[in-house]
């Protein structure tokens, strides 16, 4: 089972994916503010919550709207507040007594769509999110099933939308 987490700045939503791919449960509560420990310890009980409704461990992943800076190992640029400039993966995978993956939500977009979404079996799947697009920070690209960044950790500068062939979703048609 993999268990996947959206952190936002006003909730923490989580899914669980059996071994076909299919959701078996999702689960929503409110981000704690103010506290960065109330913030790790509500993702490491809905990640237990969903473990033990399902019965079983599995892998996590937590997509966030900053990134884990490769410089320092510390969250930058992210709506929930209290997490910048914390090792947001290594504190969870300590809560949780394993490994703890943390990528750019936009990044986790632009994978999901290239792997079994609107993008499956493109070369290039190039998302973005609309709310975010303005602030030049938020192009997703994936080139043959990888995720490339730029200095932002997204997509690099220079892979414009008429240099690739493009899998757009807007915002009205996602689910929620």
């Amino acid at each position: 089972m993999r268990i996947g987490i959206d952190l936002g700045g006003t909730k923490i939503e989580g899914i669980a994916i059996d071994e076909n791919g299919v959701e078996c449960e999702r689960l929503r509560v409110p981000t704690p503010k103010g506290d960065y420990g109330a913030v790790v310890n509500a993702v490491a009980k809905l990640v237990l919550d969903i473990e033990r409704d399902r019965g079983q461990k599995g892998t996590v992943g937590v997509g966030i709207s900053g990134a884990i800076s490769p410089a320092t190992g510390l969250v930058k640029n992210a709506n929930t507040i209290e997490s910048i400039g914390h090792p947001l993966d290594k504190d969870l995978g300590r809560t949780l007594g394993r490994e703890v993956r943390v990528a750019n939500d936009a990044n986790c977009f632009a994978l999901s769509e290239a792997t079994d979404g609107a993008g499956a079996g493109s070369q290039v799947v190039f998302g973005v999110i609309t709310r975010h697009a303005m602030a030049g920070r938020r192009r997703p690209v994936v080139l043959a099933g990888t995720r490339r960044r730029g200095a932002e950790l997204a997509a690099p500068d220079g892979l414009q939308p008429p240099a690739v062939r493009a899998a757009c979703i807007p915002a009205s048609a996602q689910s929620q």
